[in-house]
């Protein structure tokens, strides 16, 4: 057992048929979280969660992260809650969600930026990758600071590749500083979400040994290059799942599979969010979904 303790925010909260466990979102963890009915103090988690959706409101839980399972829920207490808001990162003005569906992208167009990707804060950045020779160089980059290979890093702390399970949103968070600090190239975060009903996002962790890896969502960084004088192409930045950089259309496709229960409609949603003042954050529901 591995236990985990947090201040977390509840993104939805869903009820799958066949009587299978309710399932917890929330907006700090892509992992999809039961909380069994056997659990000690059900019932008082059960309506905190359901609290703290419906309110709006953090709350402080124990996480058995090996099994997905949550231990027990209770209230943050006053020093917690102060230390939460004053570290988290809000947005403003974020891009809007993109509903896609992902069985229907063609990659000869999908990824040209300008053309379909008309994303706003693409305007609020110009300094876009050469070409996909430096796109490669900022891949090697960021997969050699890897936690599984022997070192000696560039970075600190060193940067967990193969925890594919979980803390994408750390490890998104810490590639684009790299290339925005390091480069100095335009970078953006771009959010696959598995939110219709009871769908999961999932991929053969097959690079790290692994078998199947499920999440509500997925984020990665995304760069724009230029590919001659053609055009220019909106390429992902994910050692998690790749040995190189890779086109949008590809890393969607590549999330699209669910070993446990097929997704019957493939949906992939993006938004291109950028770090701003900080304002007042209202927690998202699963159709509406902006995450840090």
């Amino acid at each position: 057992m591995r236990q985990e303790t947090g201040i977390l925010t509840v993104a939805a909260i869903r009820r799958p048929k066949g009587g299978r466990a309710t399932e917890y979102l929330f907006n700090e963890k892509e992992r999809i979280f039961a909380l069994k009915p056997a659990a000690r103090g059900f019932d008082a988690s059960s309506k905190l969660l359901r609290e703290a959706l419906q309110k709006k409101v953090p709350v402080k839980a124990v996480l058995d992260t090996r099994r997905a399972i949550i231990q027990r829920v209770q209230p943050p207490l006053p020093q917690e809650l102060s230390e939460f808001e004053r570290v988290r990162t809000l947005l403003d003005e974020p891009d809007k969600i993109v509903r896609v569906d992902v069985s229907s992208i063609d990659p000869t167009t999908f990824n040209i930026v300008d053309r379909y990707l008309k994303w706003r804060c693409f305007r609020r950045c110009t300094r876009i990758v050469p070409n996909y020779k430096t796109a490669k160089k900022i891949f090697d980059f960021c997969a050699k600071q890897s936690c599984n290979l022997p070192g000696p890093y560039n970075i600190s702390p060193c940067i967990p590749f193969q925890y594919v399970r979980d803390g994408c949103y750390a490890r998104a968070h810490k590639m684009r500083r790299i290339i925005t600090t390091k480069y100095h190239y335009c970078c953006e975060k771009v959010f696959s979400f598995a939110n219709n009903d009871s769908d999961r996002l999932a991929v053969m962790a097959n690079k790290w040994g692994g078998c199947c890896v499920t999440w509500w969502y997925h984020v990665a960084p995304l760069i724009r290059v230029r590919l001659r004088r053609i055009a220019v192409l909106s390429l992902v930045i994910d050692p998690s799942m790749f040995d190189k950089p890779v086109l949008l259309s590809t890393w969607s496709r590549c999330i699209r599979y669910s070993p446990d229960r097929p997704i019957r409609r493939p949906i992939i949603q993006v938004p291109l969010l950028r770090r701003t003042r900080r304002t007042r954050r209202q927690t998202p529901r699963s159709s509406r979904i902006r995450t840090w």
